[in-house]
């Protein structure tokens, strides 16, 4: 077995997909995930969140760890946000633990010189969809430290898109991928804004 292979990984599979640096709220109330907290919490270890899509569960999914757990009900629900850290591809099920867990092979970027007129398109498109959203202007030092990870990590695409993102093995090829995404996101922000406009006007255009 490749020494990067981890067996026995716990697993969550989910109808979400969790991206490297994204922070994500998760509920717990099944026992066998219940059973997979408390094994990550005693060994302080990760899992993996792997997206249970209409076609199946897709092989490669993303590890994350416990970042904080925000409530234990008394029903033993436990609320809690997990960080994303790195993506691994699924090999192999294992069906004979307390929870759902499997052999992993962790993945890693191709080598390949960073494309920085790809990071700064990114990083422009990221910052106009911040502003159109929020009104306010992301911190440039903080813009400068981000990637495509980080980027995507703060915008809701929906699976299918963040699957791709999870997919790819170049950084350079994430980073043309999320300035199409926040374009197209903007575009769909303008339409909205003008849409609006025209419902406010009953549909009339107003000059004065």
């Amino acid at each position: 077995m490749n020494s990067a292979d981890e067996r026995h990984f716990p697993l969550f599979p989910l109808d979400i997909v969790a991206l490297p640096e994204e922070i994500v709220p998760l509920r717990i109330f099944e026992e066998r995930y219940k059973a997979l907290v408390a094994h990550c919490e005693e060994h302080d270890s990760a899992f993996g969140i792997v997206w249970l899509s209409s076609e199946g569960l897709r092989p490669v999914g993303c590890a994350v760890e416990i970042a904080e757990v925000l409530e234990r009900l008394e029903n033993g629900e436990i609320k809690l946000l997990v960080r994303g850290t790195r993506p691994f591809e699924l090999l192999e099920r294992q069906d004979n633990r307390p929870y759902p867990a499997g052999t992993v092979r962790w993945l890693s970027d191709r080598d390949e010189p960073p494309d920085e007129d790809a990071r700064e398109q990114a990083r422009g498109a990221y910052a106009d969809l911040v502003e159109r959203a929020t009104d306010s202007e992301p911190d440039p030092e903080e813009l400068a430290e981000l990637g495509a990870y980080g980027m995507a990590a703060t915008v809701d695409f929906g699976s299918e898109a963040k699957q791709g993102l999870l997919d790819l093995r170049s950084e350079n090829a994430r980073l043309r991928l999320v300035t199409r995404l926040f374009r197209a996101a903007t575009k769909r922000l303008d339409y909205v804004e003008r849409a609006q406009a025209r419902a406010r006007s009953n549909g009339k255009l107003r000059f004065g």
